[in-house]
């Protein structure tokens, strides 16, 4: 069934011709495959630092305000430059992998950072 796009309404593989349109077996959607547009690739969400600027992979960032570290006896300062950040989706905000010296690996939050 691989010759045919799927259902556009429900997905499904199983679409078959007639006439000039296809046909859903699942649901019964009829359509013009001329006519029904693919959807546009979801594009990820860039990451920005505090004031705007667009984050990659490899950047150099500052970090804008002490951030207490749990389980640490000191803070980051703030004017701590991070070197080699990795970026990386989180639902919990904390989208920086890095270094820090003194530290050692961490996950920061793109809001309390400013690019280099």
């Amino acid at each position: 069934m691989a010759e045919f796009p799927p259902c556009p309404k429900c997905k499904a593989d199983l679409s078959y011709p007639s006439d000039n349109l296809l046909v859903c077996p699942m649901c019964f959607h009829e359509w013009n495959p001329e006519t029904v547009q693919q959807p546009a690739p979801e594009t990820a969400e860039a990451i920005k630092d505090s004031l705007g600027n667009v984050l990659q992979d490899g950047d150099t960032v500052v970090v804008i305000k002490d951030l207490k570290v749990k389980g640490a006896a000191k803070a980051v300062k703030a004017g701590t430059k991070v070197k080699n950040i990795r970026l990386k989706e989180s639902s919990d905000g904390h989208n920086i992998d890095c270094k820090i010296e003194g530290f050692g690996a961490m996950c920061l939050k793109s809001e309390f950072v400013k690019k280099a």
